[in-house]
């Protein structure tokens, strides 16, 4: 097992691009899955992340983005912060990444979470600064798109998470399956 820490939680009431920073994340429970628009109990808004096949499960209930990835882009010259880029948790230590498919991160000492894929950069980080999109696209050594803009996952069971929570990485049984945009 590999872990990290929670470097901040962000949520918004509404569904919103940039979230509020916060102290403390109720990560909210499954039961959204096949709603159009769903709000957790904590207030939170999850947005349908389906819209092209509604009857499909909802596999973008939490945003995770890694702290190096605005550290990366801060010294592009971008001014960016935790919540400004829609993520609701902000992680330190880990490679989001490289994770595969069916990872689960225990954040704090309740919640857990399930990778379901990458989030693939949206119009909207323009629209927030100007070239930020294209920042947080690359190439690797084949010339392959890498997506940089963090994780998407599942809540798997609820719990609060706050910053500075420790997060366990449980991977999935091999073989494991990169991880593709949803």
């Amino acid at each position: 097992m590999i872990g990290g820490t929670v470097a901040a939680v962000s949520r918004s009431p509404e569904y919103t691009f940039k979230q509020a920073e916060s102290d403390q994340y109720p990560a909210a429970s499954r039961t959204w899955r096949g709603r159009r628009r769903a709000y957790g109990r904590d207030g939170q808004a999850y947005a349908r992340a389906w819209a092209r096949d509604p009857s499909q499960p909802n596999l973008r209930q939490v945003h995770l983005i890694h702290a190096e990835l605005h550290d990366e882009l801060r010294g592009a010259g971008f001014m960016v912060s935790a919540g400004q880029m829609g993520e609701n948790i902000t992680t330190r230590g880990i490679d989001l990444l490289a994770l595969p498919t069916g990872t689960r991160l225990h954040l704090g000492g309740e919640a857990i979470v399930e990778v379901t894929g990458l989030r693939n950069p949206c119009g909207q980080l323009d629209g927030f600064q100007p070239g930020l999109r294209a920042a947080t696209l690359g190439r690797d050594e084949h010339g392959e798109l890498i997506r940089k803009a963090g994780i998407m996952s599942v809540v798997l069971a609820d719990g609060e998470v706050r910053p500075g929570d420790g997060i366990r990485v449980e991977l999935p049984p091999v073989p494991h399956r990169p991880l593709e945009p949803v």
